[in-house]
């Protein structure tokens, strides 16, 4: 039993860290996404937060993990067990919904995106949002620099952030990429490296279970020996 004791405890540590470690990528997520959240909403920033709370959770749960393998306390441990079980389906769910979300991706960025056009000489938000996007990923419009006719008058008939240094006028060739594709790229990377850590982490949990499992059952022969 000392092995496997020391082997959960172990297992718990490291949990306990990588629980940490998703709050701090969730915070980092969140900082990211703010500036495209003129665009989106919570459709992504929702992800940042499951992050921040399922590390909250698994930083708990480490906890309890930590306790019980010190203390070979059954309840603890059997726990730390269940919370984690139900953690890691959980997850299960959240890389499905993820995946299924990720086919409607270029659905949802195309509508926001042209939605958001509209709003760009009436909101400062969007338009900071616009031209930080368009100034990042050297893209204008949605599809085409023709996406602002309908909705920014000037010459050009487009935002400076169209073009190199945002100068137009020195600059005269704007931008052929679509931010459409630079930003469902984007935001496809990231959500990828999301669920990647996502699905190695919950596959790890199978092992603190297990190992959960064995020290729970050892324990409670002890009990019922004595």
């Amino acid at each position: 039993m000392k092995c496997v004791k020391y082997l959960l405890f172990a297992f718990n540590f490291v949990f306990f860290l990588a629980g940490l470690a998703l709050i701090i990528a969730g915070a980092v997520v969140q900082t990211k996404l703010n500036t495209y959240n003129a665009f989106f909403g919570g459709t992504f920033g929702s992800v940042a937060i499951l992050l921040i709370v399922v590390g909250c959770i698994i930083f708990v749960i480490g906890f309890f993990g930590c306790c019980g393998a010190v203390k070979e306390n059954y309840c603890m441990v059997m726990t730390f067990g269940v919370l984690l079980s139900i953690i890691f389906i959980i997850e299960i769910a959240a890389g499905i919904a993820g995946f299924v979300m990720r086919n409607q991706l270029e659905e949802i960025v195309n509508k926001d995106l042209k939605k958001s056009l509209a709003e760009y000489n009436t909101s400062t938000e969007v338009a900071i949002a616009w031209d930080k996007t368009q100034d990042t990923f050297k893209c204008c419009g949605v599809t085409s620099k023709a996406d602002w006719a309908p909705y920014f008058k000037g010459d050009p008939p487009y935002p400076e952030s169209c073009c190199k240094d945002n100068d137009c006028a020195k600059n005269k060739t704007p931008y052929s990429d679509p931010c459409m594709t630079a930003i469902k790229d984007w935001i496809e990377s990231n959500i990828y490296a999301v669920a990647g850590v996502g699905i190695g982490l919950a596959f790890v949990q199978i092992v603190g279970v297990i190992f959960a499992c064995c020290l729970a059952r050892s324990i409670k022969k002890e009990y019922e020996v004595v």
